[in-house]
């Protein structure tokens, strides 16, 4: 079943430049609006892409309406002072430090123990401010933007002890870009992965790639044909790769692709039971299109055809998954966030979402 009309509606078109690491790119502007939170007893109502956990337990959910922290009680959005209210993706790093993806003014950067935000343009190396949609901590530290125009990582040095409006790293180098010209197959990022050999997968648009620190290795069907729009990846607990493209859910041992469902898959994770969950399209394009949160058993899952419990149907989209530390899984949508607790889902919007 092809699903790649059905993800134009919702995903930034094809925009082509380059861009070269050049040492003498500023550092990050500063944002002399200082942070100011907002708070609310709801969540928002408007387009969620995807939801992640702060260190200290709190749900960072990005959105249309601001990136906002719940902390089990209230909404707070932490990005009021960021005149954007479009997000993509939120980030903790493991230094404590926000970063936050833009729909249309590129990266932001709130350090911690700060109140001012720094701003990641085109003056900072980004081919463009549009479409900032991904963003990725690799275990050296680095973080890595995933753009419509490419891939950026930011080197991992970090000042130890940074002053209020001062830039967060030392020996400002500016951005590290990777574009076709540095291998990728497509320069439209979706997701980005670290697996356990210290490999980083690049879902695109146009590809389904590795690359081992040197060169980009495009992965290919036994059609010979790349595994195109891949949005959802993760690696389980056996080192196999999960993985979603237009085709639906596949599984790869590191030597034999294995189609698993024809589900969509947007948003693939695994729950600390070993549970693979995804959400996705079940339908093509168009009117009564249906969209699904789905739960594959851990004790079937390399089975021929393993046992898929379909949690939730609708839609209009269901998006960005997460698993929080107690067990709750977490996802966005087109109209908000939801959180299922193995009985009940609580959609935040309003009082009566939350019974």
């Amino acid at each position: 079943m092809k699903y790649i009309h059905l993800y134009a509606l919702f995903l930034m078109s094809v925009l082509y430049a380059s861009c070269k690491q050049n040492p003498k790119n500023p550092p990050p502007d500063i944002i002399r609006s200082e942070a100011r939170d907002s708070v609310s007893s709801y969540g928002p109502t408007r387009m969620v892409r995807n939801v992640k956990q702060a260190r200290n337990g709190d749900i960072l959910i990005a959105s249309y309406t601001g990136v906002w922290r719940y902390d089990g009680k209230l909404f707070t959005n932490i990005t009021s002072a960021i005149s954007s209210p479009s997000f993509w993706d939120v980030l903790e790093d493991r230094k404590g430090n926000l970063w936050f993806a833009t729909r249309d003014s590129g990266y932001y950067l709130l350090p911690s123990g700060q109140t001012t935000f720094q701003h990641f343009t085109t003056k900072q190396g980004l081919a463009g401010n549009y479409g900032a949609i991904h963003l990725y901590e690799d275990k050296a530290g680095n973080i890595w933007f995933g753009t419509v125009r490419g891939a950026y990582r930011y080197e991992a040095r970090l000042n130890d002890s940074v002053g209020q409006g001062k830039s967060l790293f030392a020996g400002q180098a500016g951005l590290r870009s990777f574009t076709t010209k540095d291998g990728l197959p497509n320069i439209d990022i979706n997701t980005i992965m670290e697996d356990k050999t210290g490999n980083l997968w690049f879902g695109t648009r146009g590809a389904l790639c590795v690359y081992d620190g040197k060169t980009f290795t495009v992965l290919k069907n036994k059609d010979g044909k790349p595994f195109t729009n891949v949005w959802g990846i993760t690696e389980d607990k056996k080192g196999n790769i999960w993985f979603g493209d237009v085709e639906g859910l596949w599984r790869y041992d590191g030597r034999t692709y294995t189609k698993v469902s024809q589900k969509g898959a947007y948003g693939i994770i695994e729950d600390k039971n070993g549970n693979i969950w995804t959400t996705g399209a079940d339908t093509p394009q168009g009117i009564g299109q249906v969209w699904s949160l789905s739960r594959y058993d851990q004790k079937t899952l390399y089975n021929k055809n393993p046992t898929v419990i379909e949690i939730k149907s609708g839609g209009p989209a269901f998006l960005g998954l997460l698993e929080a530390k107690d067990g709750t899984i977490w996802f966005g949508s087109m109209n908000g966030v939801y959180r299922y607790d193995g009985k009940t889902f609580t959609d935040f919007k309003n009082a009566a979402g939350q019974k």
